[in-house]
């Protein structure tokens, strides 16, 4: 396929890749999730369903993952600690923390009705996820340490809270009963209320650890009806009151060979030496902030979900929606385009969203679209069950100038025409009977005019006539919409609010820019 002339903005992105030896870490936190535990109702302090629907995430995450070999997680995080040698793609921070967030938010959706089936998921789940490189398994210990004190320390504080506060006390007093309170007092006030801590269930109090073990299987039975076994690895959930010592951690041999044994056990911990381990990218002030997202194996979920090819409408309208949504989610989001599987999403030039951190904004536009994506399904696909979890990987560029963001706006839709055209040719072929590859053969070394003439030619098809989004994209951005108020002594007054639009046209061409002025230069009338 040809290169086109705006393919020079790709040397603006940079590598993010996690060196060895490091250990990678990778942390998902729930996005707003205390509002999203009081809209759905969940038990206080601690509910069990939503526990175990975060553990049931997480062991689909290892068990499609197998490059990870641990987890550990409470209330609404999870830590998923990588093997050492791994090549996860590539070892790149973005691709791991949007892939990651992205799977874990979609099964979180998928999996609502199986914990809550009397509850409507009222609003979209996400998470924010980052990269913690461990510098040595020392460092992964004391990192594993600080977690495991905080799930305690929260959850006997949390406990202590909510008992004030079912015993009549108001949110103010039971903060203010309990500031600057010491683990011994909070176990006193507990048991005061006839309750020990240490007998709560370990859930709560202990967090939950996901690890792999080797268990036999009857795989089939001999003519003698003798069983033939076989090994395989299966993901399990322990609870440890130390996950960090050496009597857990060096007896699990999954732990010892793919990372290593602990070398001894630890007396203090100090969060902030951890959280300088953290990967951070920090985005460069004054500049554009381009989010582009990627549906991952996209290919094979169009397979099993029976895509019309070379476009699904219905597939685009979804991608589409679900964009509309995040662009009403993140105010700091002013224009997206789209096409195929991939969404591009622009941030205003002087946005200080999430202190401008690559992982939290890259993570947080990824979860939050997955989990649309599975919400609006069957929105869009009424009578199809969805069979697999859709996920997409993340990423974040900067762009210094308006000139260059539309040059990358250019290439992206130059692409969408390359691959469109190129696709509808292909599957034309295909479909008159012409095996894969041999249409492959056909078009290979075509140019854009001979791709115009097969299509003419062969199947009576004008390209240009073909549906407009399917040609150019979608691009979605506020736009004005007139509104007519009544006002009796004056007559009719017109006024206008704001209104997310989706339209299909030419981006390449200055016209579109002149004729919406304010997408780029943020100018706050518009608001």
């Amino acid at each position: 396929m040809a290169n086109s002339s705006y393919e020079y903005v790709k040397s603006f992105e940079v590598e993010d890749e996690v060196m060895l030896p490091n250990l990678i870490v990778l942390r998902i936190d729930g996005r707003n999730f205390r509002r999203f535990s009081e809209v759905h109702e969940f038990e206080k302090p601690n509910d069990e369903l939503a526990l175990n629907l975060m553990n049931s995430c997480a062991t689909a995450v290892l068990e499609y993952y197998p490059d990870i070999v641990f987890a550990y997680g409470f209330s609404d995080e999870y830590s998923f600690v990588f093997k050492k040698e791994t090549k996860f793609y590539q070892r790149r921070a973005s691709k791991i923390l949007s892939l990651i967030v992205s799977f874990f938010t979609s099964v979180y959706v998928s999996k609502w009705k199986e914990f809550f089936p009397l509850k409507q998921l009222r609003f979209p789940p996400s998470f924010q996820s980052r990269i913690i490189c461990c510098a040595s398994i020392e460092v992964l210990q004391t990192y594993l340490s600080w977690r495991k004190r905080d799930c305690h320390s929260e959850n006997q504080h949390n406990t202590c809270f909510w008992t004030l506060i079912k015993s009549g006390k108001s949110e103010r007093e039971a903060e203010d009963f309990l500031k600057g309170s010491k683990k011994q007092n909070e176990n006193e006030m507990l048991f005061s209320h006839s309750i020990n801590y240490e007998k709560l269930p370990c859930i709560f109090r202990q967090g939950s650890c996901l690890l792999r073990t080797e268990v036999e299987d009857i795989v089939k039975y001999k003519d003698n009806g003798t069983p033939v076994k076989r090994l395989r690895q299966k993901v399990i959930i322990a609870h440890s009151k130390n996950i960090a010592a050496r009597s857990f951690w060096n007896n699990i041999v999954s732990l010892t060979s793919e990372l290593s044994c602990f070398g001894q056990d630890l007396n203090i911990i100090k969060p902030e030496y951890i959280k300088s381990f953290l990967f951070e990218n920090k985005l460069m002030p004054s500049t554009w902030i381009v989010v582009r997202i990627d549906g991952c194996h996209f290919h094979r979920f169009s397979d099993v979900h029976e895509f019309e090819k070379p476009n699904d409408e219905h597939a685009l309208n979804l991608m589409n929606s679900c964009a509309v949504a995040v662009v009403e989610e993140f105010n700091d989001v002013v224009f997206a385009y789209g096409v195929s599987d991939e969404y591009s999403f622009v941030l205003k030039r002087d946005s200080q969203l999430y202190q401008r951190c690559a992982s939290g904004i890259v993570s947080a536009i990824v979860s939050f679209f997955s989990s649309m994506y599975v919400m609006k399904w069957k929105d869009f696909f009424p009578q199809k069950e969805l069979k697999c979890s859709p996920y997409f990987d993340g990423r974040a560029v900067c762009y210094p100038s308006p000139e260059i963001l539309r040059d990358y706006l250019s290439w992206r839709q130059v692409d969408c025409h390359i691959n469109n055209q190129y696709n509808t040719c292909f599957w034309m072929l295909v479909k008159s009977g012409m095996s894969k590859s041999d249409a492959q053969k056909e078009l290979k070394g075509t140019q854009t005019h001979d791709k115009y003439k097969l299509l003419e030619k062969d199947f009576g098809i004008d390209y240009n006539t073909l549906p407009i989004m399917f040609r150019k994209g979608s691009s979605i951005f506020w736009d004005k919409e007139e509104t007519t108020e009544a006002n009796n002594e004056e007559g009719a007054v017109g006024k206008s609010r704001k209104k997310v639009v989706v339209e299909h046209c030419d981006i390449i061409e200055a016209s579109f820019w002149k004729a919406h002025p304010n997408i780029l230069d943020n100018d706050d009338k518009l608001f």
